[in-house]
């Protein structure tokens, strides 16, 4: 049973419609790729010829939209890495530093530097400060574009280097006086005589 008939004027507009349809053609079936092969190679000096296989195709992996996306095993990418850096200084060092009751006894202000010559510049202060028994010293980054500056994401994790394992006891980010969050306070272990 219809729910609802064609009015005069839409049957004469349907049978137009369907007057001016035509059948679909029929499309040849797909043809079956050939099968490749095996290359032959024929080497002086050889009683036979070297043959290879083809490459059997590899089926992709199904996926469904609102899936999410399979990592690969065997190794995980920069971003997903878990970030390496050194303890953060004890609370009341810190405190003291920020108030300049302990003294900051050298700053390296990295602005301008390029991301490589950036950690160069970093270790060698940071060896430098260690070998004339500096117990704190201030390292300027830089905040960055919208305060996710590059020096300033990685230098945590340039003083997390094993080579500087011995010399480094702790970071922190500094006190406003001493440039914020673009700047950071790098607590040094006593040299070992």
């Amino acid at each position: 049973m219809a729910r609802f008939s064609l009015k005069s004027e839409d049957a004469r507009l349907w049978a137009l419609v369907t007057a001016t349809v035509r059948p679909r053609e029929a499309r040849p079936a797909p043809k079956p790729e050939p099968q490749p092969e095996p290359e032959t190679v024929r080497v002086k000096g050889m009683a036979e010829p070297m043959v290879a296989q083809p490459v059997k195709a590899v089926p992709l992996t199904p996926f469904r939209i609102g899936d999410a996306a399979k990592r690969p095993a065997g190794f995980t990418l920069s971003y997903d890495s878990p970030k390496f850096e050194p303890d953060p200084i004890e609370p009341r060092r810190k405190r003291r530093l920020s108030r300049e009751r302990d003294p900051i006894e050298a700053r390296l202000d990295l602005h301008g530097m390029n991301s490589i010559a950036a950690e160069a510049r970093l270790k060698s202060f940071v060896e430098q400060a260690y070998a004339n028994d500096y117990r704190a010293v201030l390292v300027i980054t830089g905040k960055g574009m919208a305060e996710n500056g590059i020096l300033k994401r990685n230098a945590p994790e340039w003083l997390a280097d094993p080579k500087l394992g011995h010399i480094v006891a702790g970071i922190s980010q500094a006190h406003a006086r001493h440039g914020g969050t673009g700047a950071l306070y790098v607590a040094l272990k006593r040299r070992q005589a």
